[in-house]
């Protein structure tokens, strides 16, 4: 089965053609340089660049995969969550290629499709398991019962990973997107870097808040001279790096021992970073469970995950209408 992937949920445009849910012909993605000098995803201007790249792309994917549109067994595309003017323009294409093509449409939760992402690579992995989705607009902890079988266990209650990596790394003068740039800085201290407060919450939750640690680095900073910044930037990178990743990978740990499985994977575009990978690594290791991560490619949003993910549902026999609407806010627990 050949299904198309679309994926506009935010400020990438993506197009891929997927076979059997696991054979990725092709996966080609754009990504909104637009947005840099404003730090951050302008909505309407995201939904623009969309309307601009995704039938270009939707043709390159084709050409890529060497296969025509009349050879399409049925087309995904991520209905939620994301930006809802983003998400409009993924899902009026999807809808017009399955009525004029008369083939089955799908709609996909953003959420779903990256843990889909670790099926494609990891041949060998099967529920039950848990994964850790972290990028700029989610941190949620799932306990992955079964494919299309999900209990969320933890969700972000303010700032996401990837937000707070965008609003330190703009404190701290570096380049935008943060997560990269802080990850390489933080590379350069030797030392164990500037010790930061880590946000645990509750005793017992799951669920993640970076906004007071934002803050921390922020009233740190402002105390200091500007030669004093410079000379601290990459002890304060690496410690405020420090105090996110431990709070992922304990919540991570605690949730894997607590359902008593022995896999836990981790999906999202912060699932790129050095440290996160290395240190949920050696935890890993040391309690004896198995890790996936997926290539650097299908961390970051792409169309090749959303296909996956549309391929066990196609397989299934279940379709979405053509009135399908979009969902900014859609659970992963939520059905459409």
């Amino acid at each position: 089965m050949l299904v198309l992937g679309i994926e506009t949920s935010c400020d990438e445009t993506a197009v891929a053609v997927v076979e059997d849910g696991q054979k990725i012909l092709s996966n080609v993605v754009f990504s909104q340089w637009v947005h840099k000098k404003y730090w951050g995803v302008v909505p309407e201007l995201a939904s623009r660049e969309h309307i601009k790249s995704i039938l270009p792309l939707l043709k390159a994917s084709l050409e890529e995969a060497k296969v025509s549109l009349n050879k399409i067994d049925g087309i995904a595309v991520t209905c939620g969550p994301g930006l809802v003017g983003s998400l409009l323009i993924g899902l009026c294409v999807a809808k017009g290629l399955s009525y004029s093509l008369k083939k089955p449409l799908i709609g996909i939760n953003h959420l779903e499709g990256h843990i889909f992402s670790n099926f494609i690579e990891h041949h060998e992995l099967f529920p039950p398991f848990v994964c850790l989705v972290v990028s700029g607009g989610h941190s949620t902890l799932v306990h992955v019962k079964d494919k299309g079988d999900y209990r969320v266990l933890g969700r972000t209650r303010d700032d996401a990973p990837g937000e707070a990596f965008d609003k330190v790394a703009r404190i701290l003068d570096l380049e935008y997107p943060g997560g990269p740039s802080i990850d390489r800085i933080a590379q350069k201290c030797e030392s164990g870097g500037v010790r930061f407060p880590r946000a645990f919450l509750e005793e017992g939750s799951f669920d993640f808040s970076f906004s007071g640690l934002k803050t921390a680095v922020a009233i740190y900073v402002s105390r200091l001279s500007p030669q004093e910044k410079e000379k601290q930037r990459a002890g304060i990178a690496k410690g405020f790096q420090e105090a996110i990743v431990d709070v992922l990978v304990d919540k991570s740990l605690k949730a894997v021992l607590e359902l008593k499985v022995n896999q836990i994977a981790i999906a999202g575009g912060v699932a790129n970073n050095s440290r996160l990978r290395q240190k949920l690594s050696s935890e890993a290791i040391k309690e004896g469970l198995e890790l996936y991560i997926p290539s650097p490619i299908l961390c970051t949003d792409n169309a090749a995950m959303i296909a996956a993910a549309g391929y066990f549902h196609l397989h299934n026999g279940e379709n979405s209408p053509l009135d399908l609407n979009a969902y900014p806010h859609l659970s992963l627990e939520q059905k459409v």
